[in-house]
């Protein structure tokens, strides 16, 4: 299948569930009094979408391969961080879905949207002491509160790069936020947070996912949420050293 054929398969595919209401998130429009959402209705996206217009690197032309894997893995995270019923996602396929991060045992749809996408994506076999995020210490709800503190305008995504079309989707994306709120005990920067990953998914007839592996470097992200002072360092400071004071971050002031 050429370049032409995959983007036409793949926009059909897509038009099958694409809606109005979000430009980027094709299902938001559907009948909502029949789906469970996690808040009691449809989320609003103005802010993150503001952000990822101002912060992108790419723009896609409308109907292109990439601006279509873009709003179908869009589309997929509203559904997993905002339903709570596997049979109203549309955009996998439940009986199947899979969901691999850096090579671990995958994961079904009940289980990825049980602990949440990010606990789902920032698990790790490293020994605790060595773990900056404990995600089996954390909920849903605890999990999805701290980035939702640590980054208020949203976390944006984008697609750089599509090496191959469907059934198997190969591509390169950005994730990128701007720490503005605390992330557990430490202070925001207000600097830009962003990692970079290779995602491969493999699609069905109607672009459902069906296996999704995703492969990235955690510490991209958690060297900027970790970059501001934590309280534990502000206990071990001595409070006579003014050397040290004056170094503070301002919102301790």
């Amino acid at each position: 299948m050429d370049k032409n054929e995959q983007v036409e398969s793949v926009s059909k595919a897509v038009g099958d569930i694409k809606v109005a209401g979000d430009k980027y998130r094709s299902i938001l429009d559907e009948e909502s009094h029949n789906i469970e959402w996690r808040h009691g209705g449809p989320p609003i996206f103005d802010t993150v979408n503001e952000l990822f217009e101002q912060g992108r690197t790419k723009e896609w032309a409308q109907g292109s391969i990439e601006e279509v894997v873009q709003n179908a893995v869009k589309s997929w995270e509203l559904e997993l961080s905002h339903k709570t019923r596997i049979q109203d996602f549309k955009t996998i396929n439940p009986h199947k879905f899979k969901l691999i991060v850096n090579g671990r045992e995958g994961l079904s749809g009940e289980e990825t949207l049980k602990l949440g996408s990010y606990n789902a994506l920032l698990k790790t076999s490293m020994p605790k002491k060595y773990q900056y995020y404990k995600a089996d210490e954390e909920t849903f709800e605890s999990s999805h509160d701290a980035f939702r503190t640590a980054l208020p305008r949203g976390f944006a995504w984008e697609v750089i790069k599509v090496y191959s079309g469907p059934p198997v989707i190969t591509f390169k994306f950005r994730h990128w936020g701007y720490f503005e709120g605390p992330y557990k005990e430490h202070a925001p920067t207000g600097e830009m947070v962003e990692f970079y990953g290779i995602g491969v998914m493999k699609v069905d007839e109607s672009m459902r996912a069906e296996e999704v592996e995703v492969y990235y470097d955690p510490a991209e992200l958690f060297a900027g949420l970790l970059k501001g002072p934590s309280n534990s360092d502000k206990e071990e400071q001595n409070p006579n050293d003014k050397s040290t004071s004056s170094h503070l971050c301002p919102f301790s002031k």
